[in-house]
Order: structure tokens, then C-alpha cells, then sequence
């Protein structure tokens, strides 16, 4: 499992039958112990609603066809999960900011 922020969208109005219907998201990793982007940018399905600018958590291979709107398709990294806060050695790292505040 990997942390990243999403960067954007991706739309494709061709593509396998099997991917129709499911949002695709630009997901940059971000280093947990910097809190830095890093690496190149992925190309995710959605599995939660996510949206740009939120701290998601991914996975890749084998794992990405794991959740209901994945089962069986062509994919290879999925968004599981959009994260709250992340604490590391007993210090918060970071915060979601709340949009209701």
C-alpha cells in the first residue's frame, strides 16, 4: 500500500468494456517520512469517491482487483481509501483539512 495526493483526472471516452463507468485519477506517491512527492504519477481507479487534492492510499497488482468496484477487471492500481490523518512516532504528520470549518 502506498500514500499519494491526487493530482488531476484522466478521461477516455475509448476504452476496454470492462473499465466503462469507472473513474480514472492522476495519483502522485508521497515519501511518508517527508511528506514529499515523489516518484512518478500513476494513472488509479477510484474505488471511494476521491477527489483531487486528497491524500489517498493505493494499491497495486494483484490487490487493485480486490475491492467491488474492481473485481475482475483490467486494472493495476486502485484508490482504497482517502485518508483522514496520519500520525508517525507518536506525531501528526498530517491533517485533512475540513471543508465544513
Amino acid at each position: 500500500m502506498n500514500l499519494g495526493i491526487v493530482k488531476g483526472t484522466v478521461v477516455s471516452t475509448n476504452k476496454a468494456e470492462k473499465l466503462y463507468g469507472l473513474k480514472l485519477l492522476i495519483v502522485k506517491p508521497i515519501d511518508i517520512e517527508t511528506w514529499q512527492e515523489k516518484g512518478a504519477p500513476v494513472v488509479a481507479i477510484d474505488a471511494v469517491g476521491a477527489g483531487e487534492g486528497e491524500v489517498v492510499m493505493t494499491v497495486s497488482g494483484s490487490s487493485s482487483r480486490q475491492t467491488i468496484v474492481t473485481e475482475n477487471k483490467p486494472v493495476d492500481q486502485t484508490i482504497i481509501a482517502i485518508i483522514d490523518h496520519v500520525d508517525v512516532n507518536g506525531k501528526r504528520i498530517f491533517e485533512k483539512f475540513n471543508k465544513e470549518s
